[in-house]
């Protein structure tokens, strides 16, 4: 149909177009009308060969752009799919970076706070370590203070 015309025809063509049945009693050969005689072919041999011919050409280019764009559609389900499998690994390797460096994270966090609260534990014990050391220092003063007496004593 490309480029192409369809031979043209007489009337009784046209009115075969429009209803398939007559076309149907007048495509046949062997037909024969009631009294026996042929009736008359709404189409003759080289018009439906042509015709045949045209349909054919039409069908094989479908069938070929069928194929084309079949290709196409298998080459692009193709692409999506290998780029696909390509984010699939690139997001399982950052998550499994991501995994590791989380759990590194919260390891030291973990001795970061249990450094801490041992640091807590040992700032408790040097309050009585401080009481301590202010009554040794009144120790310690009132013996230097003893001590100066003494060596002023002449």
């Amino acid at each position: 149909m490309e480029g192409e015309t369809a031979p043209r025809g007489t009337s009784t063509q046209l009115e075969a177009h429009s209803n398939p049945q007559s076309e149907l009693r007048g495509s046949s050969s062997n037909s024969q009308s009631h009294d026996g005689t042929e009736p008359n072919a709404c189409f003759n041999r080289p018009d439906i060969l042509r015709a045949l011919e045209v349909v054919e050409r039409d069908s094989v280019a479908i069938a070929e752009s069928f194929t084309s764009l079949f290709a196409s559609l298998r080459l692009a389900l193709s692409e999506v799919t290998s780029t696909s499998v390509d984010h699939m690994r690139c997001f399982f390797d950052a998550s499994g970076r991501l995994q590791e460096s989380t759990l590194d994270a919260a390891t030291r966090g973990n001795r970061y706070i249990n450094s801490c609260l041992r640091l807590n534990e040992e700032m408790r014990g040097t309050d009585g370590l401080a009481t301590q050391i202010k009554i040794l220092k009144k120790n310690v003063d009132a013996l230097d203070s003893a001590v100066n007496k003494l060596l002023r004593f002449p």
